[in-house]
């Protein structure tokens, strides 16, 4: 079996090409060259990793610099109802789809990287930091349940610093910035009925060095619907820097 990739320029790192057997750079823009790509190259089945920087979208010049062909300014200024990320999403997989291009489950050909329930790191959170954990559940589920953000930002159950278009290491950051390295919780979590072919919450090492930078304690995630990547470096780190990295399914329950 063939690996056949596109990378985004400016967005995807080189390495990616390492690991594919054909890999063409395209613009952001360049939608149908992609799918006329794939199609020449008798691929069927597409999976999606990474994520845009959604900025680009709203910077000045933005037409000249992303170059949309016909089929993406048809579907970002005429088919979709908002420019929320799963309705974009949504979208590009539809067009993937009516090309005989069958978008599948992220993680298909990955299912280890998906995080498993429990705490991953040597330290375990605190009482309090498992009662900010509840408090934050809540709030990270509404806020990505309408497709604001994927984490939210706490510390002794006041809520700090919500995810918005910067993502989740700058949400980070931009607290630290507040409580002046005071330890705080992080909850990244994705919506209910979560779309897994794309834009599934991640983690990994540069997730650990913005709360080291920042002074965060603990990070807790969704098991099952979060990736975390180069696991055996983000762990190494979180036990050096002392972040505890906590996976569930659902809230932790209080206990007397």
């Amino acid at each position: 079996m063939q690996v056949i990739g596109v990378g985004l320029r400016g967005e995807t790192s080189p390495q990616v090409a390492e690991f594919c057997d054909v890999f063409r750079y395209f613009r952001l823009g360049r939608l149908n060259g992609v799918i006329r790509f794939f199609q020449q190259h008798g691929v069927q089945e597409v999976s999606w990793a990474g994520w845009v920087r959604k900025e680009r979208l709203f910077g000045p010049w933005r037409l000249l610099k992303i170059l949309p062909d016909w089929r993406m300014i048809r579907l970002y200024f005429f088919r979709v109802r908002n420019r929320q990320d799963h309705t974009l999403l949504g979208a590009l997989a539809d067009e993937f789809e009516s090309e005989g291009l069958h978008v599948t489950h992220s993680a298909k050909h990955c299912p280890d990287l998906l995080a498993q329930e429990g705490i991953l790191t040597r330290r375990r959170p605190s009482k309090a930091e498992l009662e900010d954990i509840r408090f934050g559940w809540k709030i990270a589920k509404r806020l990505a349940d309408l497709d604001v953000g994927q984490s939210v930002v706490v510390r002794e159950k006041s809520t700090v610093a919500v995810e918005g278009i910067e993502g989740t290491d700058r949400n980070i950051r931009r607290a630290g910035e507040y409580l002046k390295g005071r330890g705080f919780t992080v909850v990244k979590l994705a919506k209910e009925g979560h779309d897994m072919r794309f834009d599934i919450p991640a983690i990994g090492p540069q997730t650990i060095d913005a709360m080291k930078e920042a002074g965060g304690a603990v990070l807790a995630i969704e098991a099952g619907k979060t990736l975390i990547l180069e696991r055996e470096e983000m762990i190494a780190k979180a036990d050096r820097y002392g972040v505890s990295v906590v996976a569930f399914t659902e809230p932790p329950i209080e206990r007397g």
